[in-house]
Order: structure tokens, then sequence, then C-alpha cells
């Protein structure tokens, strides 16, 4: 099972090191547009294979990823001081119009799994020019609110004092600022998590659950702000992505692609529960019963990237 990255900076290489060390496909390929970065990463990642998973990993060209089954897309260019996001979104653009093609001219039939942020705006962009080329947006997917999510499970395991393998709770919407997180929805063991919180007398007013929103909203800020980038989180997460998809796992996971409502925004890219598979997506979405709250942000988050994205139609970026 061979395995694609293009784009060999910290996220494509920390997902690569993560699949080596969960034992994640048999072979992984690292692109880049400098080469000597992807022969780096991968010379270091595969020294620590001895110690792990025994896959094979190397660097190599576009022509290295035929028969690939899985590519992650991590590839861009970072903002410029003083540049617009409709600007970064613009040359992001230009230069996915030229990755995703020739990523598909070598492996036809791989699913396209998108890192690059803006991951929602990315993933749309992504499907629009993989289906010039014949290619069903269900098998061009974003990582959406995956990391987010995680988050989210892990700040309320801590605070109930639970395995967050037992904790069921998602954000969906935007990755970003506007990502809605579905509190009324979440549960400890199955049980309600309001009803868990009363039965063990686990505080959960307003003020813990802003500070668990912001602490899962605003988390890439902070962890910027003392080192510079986020990885191991998004890693890990494409890593878990990747293997439901190399094992038609079916697992369900709050990933973006193309959808024709949301919320009633339509023709619009933002992560909702889904069903993943070895094809790739494998449902429209999961549907959740919100409460007008929730379903207020959702619709406010829909309407945040269709109108980024009317803005690149607009400028004939889409």
């Amino acid at each position: 099972m061979k395995i694609g990255i293009v784009g060999s900076g910290m996220v494509g290489a920390t997902a690569a090191y993560a699949m080596v060390m969960q034992g994640v496909g048999r072979e992984i390929v690292l692109v880049d547009l400098n080469p000597q970065r992807a022969q780096a990463e991968a010379d270091d990642i595969y020294h620590a294979v001895p110690f792990a998973a025994p896959l094979e990993i190397h660097a190599g060209t576009y022509a290295d990823l035929k028969d690939s089954r899985v590519v992650i897309v991590a590839a861009g260019v970072a903002q410029k001081p003083g540049e617009t996001r409709l600007q970064l979104l613009s040359r992001n653009a230009a230069v996915f119009r030229q990755v995703i093609p020739a990523i598909l001219e070598q492996a036809p039939a791989a699913i396209l799994l998108i890192a690059t942020n803006p991951v929602d705006i990315m993933t749309h962009i992504s499907a629009r020019v993989a289906a010039a080329h014949g290619v069903s947006s269900r098998r061009v997917i974003g990582s959406g609110t995956t990391l987010d999510t995680a988050r989210f499970r892990s700040l309320l395991a801590r605070h109930v004092g639970i395995d967050s393998r037992h904790i069921h709770a998602v954000v969906i919407g935007e990755h970003g600022d506007s990502e809605v997180l579905v509190w009324s929805r979440a549960t400890v063991g199955g049980v309600p998590l309001a009803e868990f919180c009363a039965e063990q007398k686990i505080p959960l007013d307003d003020r813990i659950k802003a500070t668990i929103d912001e602490k899962v909203r605003r988390a890439a800020y902070h962890i910027i702000a003392g080192k510079g980038s986020t990885y191991y989180g998004i890693g890990s997460a494409l890593a878990r992505i990747v293997d439901v998809l190399l094992h038609d796992q079916r697992s369900i996971m709050t990933i973006c692609t193309p959808e024709a409502d949301i919320a009633g925004v339509k023709d619009v890219t933002v992560a909702m529960p889904h069903i993943l598979g070895g094809d790739g997506v494998l449902d429209d979405h999961i549907s959740l019963t919100l409460d007008d709250d929730e379903q207020a942000q959702l619709h406010a988050s829909a309407t945040l990237i269709r109108r980024l994205i009317d803005d690149l139609e607009a400028q004939g970026d889409l």
C-alpha cells in the first residue's frame, strides 16, 4: 500500500513520521519543490524504521507517485507580510492548479487528502481541478476539523477525568475561527455530557465551556506563538485518515469535501461528520440534530467560506 506526500515541510514530514510509528501503509514517497529537503526528511524518518514498523520511505518525483492509493497534499506558499487572505488564496490556487493535475497524471486512482490551509477552500479548489480530470469529489478529502475534534475530545476528557477514546464530541464547520463546537451532542461513554457531569458532580458551567472553547478554537494561535507552527496534531490526524482509507475502516470523521448544501448554504466545503472507507467519502454527511445556536453558527461558518469561494470565482481563480 503506497502513500504519496506532496510537500515535505513540517506537516508533510510529521505525517510521514506518524505513519511509520503507527505502521500505516507499506511505502511512503515524499515529493517536494526542494528535492534536497524531501531527501533529508525521508532519510531521517527511515532511520526510525528499525524502532517502529517495516515501511519503505524515500524521496521521489511526481512520477514516483504511480500506483499510490492515497496522496497527501501539504504543498503551498506562505503568507507574505501585508498580504490579504484572498491574495494568499489566489497564489495557492495557482499552485494547486499545477500540483493536482501532476499528481493525477501519475496516480489517477488515488484519493487526494488535502492538508494545506485554509483547508476548506483548498479542498474546494482541489475538487474543482480534479473534476476536470474526471475525478469524483468523493475522492477529494480535506482534513477539515479532524484535529479540532481531537482537541475538543482531549480537553473534555481532561475535564471529566475519562479516557478520551470514550468521549464523543465533534467540531464542525470551518477549520478556523468560525468553527462550531457541538456541545449539545457531546457524550461520555454514551451518556450525555451534561448528565454525566451532574451524576459525577463535575462542574460544567458557561465559564468552563468558554475556557474549553477558547482552547480549542485558538489552539493553533497559542502553539504558533510558542514555537512557530503546529504539526504533531495534524500529522497524527492525517496518519489516522490514511489508515481509515487504506483499510476501508468505514470510520466517522469530521473531514471536509464539497457538498450541495450545508445549513442552507449551497455548493460549499466545510467539515461535517462523514463515513470514510476505501473509496473515499461514502456519504453526503451524517445529519446532526443541532440546537438553534449551533445551527446559526454553522450557517455563519459555511457562509463565510462560500463568500471566499465567490471572491475567488469573481477574480478568475476558480
